[in-house]
């Protein structure tokens, strides 16, 4: 009798225990899914539309995961006034190796941008870098970390800016650090492909969650409204997207910063126009890998330098050379067509 209570003591020790389990990891599961990305729905105007990016360059992205890139500008130092119009600029950057793929053409660089126009690709700190025959007055320089397709960093560190003077200051040029400042980065130039990545940094913007904590302080939330031949649409998610829809030719892309009520948010830089060109059938590694004619494994050398491709060699094909023979009066035998490929 009192073996028996004994057991059914443990056994209800046992069936609490793995209940306590169970439910423990339930809770742990809710709490991890409540950390996703919540889910959004697709923009989607009369012409265009946002698709998933090119699976390769999904795949390739995995390798860049390891990185967070450091990003310093060492010069021209912030609010220093240059007596000429010369500037040598020098970077630093850590956590992220720079080069290119000599056949590819692509490998991780870096977006070097003065004031608003297109950013210059740094792929190597070792070559001097000048900003010749500057205009007097004002200027911005800002700098990120970039994938090789083009696409911003974003975590803390992976940007630097700095403002400095061409003999004398002015208003130009100038952002208010204390307020939201918006980044152009692509679409840029010329494309062989769709759909087009588009890509901007953001600084000073506060996170969505806590903007909207509290509809009476002074948080303001954010929006980025995008306009592409016309078409306009609103992103509030700080992350690329990429876009099919695009017509042959030239296209033209506007980014505006705006805050929660919808007006523009006045600072340099948040309002920003491009032009860029679309040719489809473009030869290029970038065009490949959207269309998906280059996989993730033969361009995995553009995100890491050491990586090489297992290729498998091509056939030899080995002429007949028929010395001293008139070639009407031979005749091929089995035997002779046998010899005619090497294995």
């Amino acid at each position: 009798m009192q073996s028996q209570l004994i057991k059914s003591l443990c056994l209800s020790f046992l069936i609490l225990f793995l209940s306590w389990g169970l439910i423990g990891c339930k809770d742990r599961l809710e709490t991890s899914q409540s950390l996703l990305e919540p889910p959004y729905e697709a923009i989607v105007t009369n012409k265009l539309a946002e698709v998933a990016p090119p699976p390769a360059i999904q795949e390739l992205y995995k390798t860049l995961d390891q990185y967070q890139p450091q990003v310093d500008i060492i010069s021209p130092e912030n609010d220093r006034v240059f007596p000429e119009p010369n500037i040598v600029v020098k970077l630093d950057i850590k956590d992220y190796p720079l080069f290119k793929d000599p056949d590819l053409g692509l490998g991780p660089h870096l977006h070097l941008i003065l004031d608003n126009e297109p950013y210059q690709a740094i792929y190597s700190l070792d070559e001097p870098i000048i900003l010749e025959n500057l205009t007097p007055g004002t200027h911005t320089l800002r700098v990120f970390a970039s994938s090789p397709w083009h696409e911003s960093f974003k975590n803390d560190g992976a940007y630097d800016q700095t403002t400095f003077y061409v003999l004398t200051k002015t208003g130009e040029n100038a952002p208010d650090i204390s307020l939201p400042l918006l980044t152009y980065n692509r679409p840029r130039g010329i494309y062989g492909a769709q759909p087009i990545m588009l890509d901007f940094y953001l600084t000073n913007a506060p996170l969505h969650l806590v903007a909207q904590e509290n509809a009476d302080d002074k948080v303001v939330d954010w929006r980025i409204r995008v306009t592409i031949n016309g078409e306009s649409f609103l992103v509030d998610r700080w992350k690329a997207i990429y876009i099919q829809g695009f017509k042959e030719g030239t296209n033209w892309v506007q980014l505006e910063f705006l805050d929660e009520q919808g007006n523009i948010v006045n600072n340099a830089f948040n309002n920003t126009v491009r032009l860029i060109t679309y040719k489809p059938n473009g030869q290029d590694t970038l065009s490949k890998l959207v269309r998906g004619e280059l996989s993730a494994e033969l361009a995995r050398s553009i995100v890491d330098p050491n990586y090489k491709a297992d290729i498998p060699p091509t056939p030899l094909v080995k002429e007949a050379l028929a010395q001293d023979v008139d070639p009407s009066n031979k005749e091929t035998t089995p035997s002779d067509e046998e010899h005619l490929f090497i294995d």
